[in-house]
């Protein structure tokens, strides 16, 4: 599966050149002009890295990152702007970017400072965000709805391995070779997402039973 990478940008002409290189370099796509939809995509995709401009016709980018970090969305974001002073690109690194790149700019650096995030992400991420859902895999520790949710470590366990796997239906027999990485039968994987999903309970359905064949995250 392709990396995705979400790039908000208001100008048209350059959204569309970012979209062609990025896609051209193996990348899938998500293109907004403003950040209007931005949340939903980020609840519903697997997005490896943000290209935020900062001139922005809703909100401010680097206003916007912030709230998105404040929410626990910890993926690497590069501001791409036209914002070129020493202040700004203080105030855009204290916002919770992780790069900044002042128009006009190459769009081959772009895309290997792309590649050299993910790369490094990759390996020190320890987080997972899922709607109002984040785990913690540094201290086994979830948050729902920004309050702590008590989960044992097999239902950590198991809601990650839901989430990571999040575009498709999990079978019972995968869980049980993931998760349990024993063979404890199909009524023990049933009992724990019953449990799981209790737990879970606000507005938002997180698990959802497909039957005959295991198991999504929605």
């Amino acid at each position: 599966m392709n990396e995705t990478i979400l790039v908000i940008e208001d100008n048209e002409d350059i959204l569309e050149l970012e979209e062609l290189h990025l896609t051209k370099a193996g990348f899938d796509v998500l293109g907004f002009m403003d950040t209007k939809g931005v949340e939903q995509a980020l609840e519903e995709e697997s997005v490896s890295l943000m290209i935020v401009d900062r001139n922005l016709p809703n909100v401010e980018g680097s206003e916007f990152v912030k709230e998105l970090r404040e929410l626990g969305y910890d993926m690497p974001v590069i501001f791409v702007t036209a914002k070129d002073s020493d202040d700004n690109v203080q105030e855009g690194f204290l916002r919770g970017g992780d790069d900044y790149i002042k128009k006009p700019f190459n769009m081959n650096e772009l895309v290997l400072r792309v590649k050299a995030h993910i790369a490094r992400y990759a390996g020190i991420s320890n987080k997972v965000k899922y709607k109002e859902l984040l785990l913690d895999k540094d201290s086994n520790s979830v948050l729902l709805n920004k309050e702590p949710l008590k989960l044992t470590n097999l239902e950590f366990k198991l809601i990650e391995y839901l989430i990571k796997n999040k575009n498709r239906v999990v079978p019972r027999e995968e869980l049980l070779e993931e998760v349990w990485q024993e063979d404890v039968g199909y009524k023990s994987v049933n009992m724990a997402v019953s449990r799981l999903k209790s737990k879970l309970e606000t507005k938002d359905t997180y698990i959802e039973a497909v039957r005959g064949v295991g198991y999504k995250i929605c």
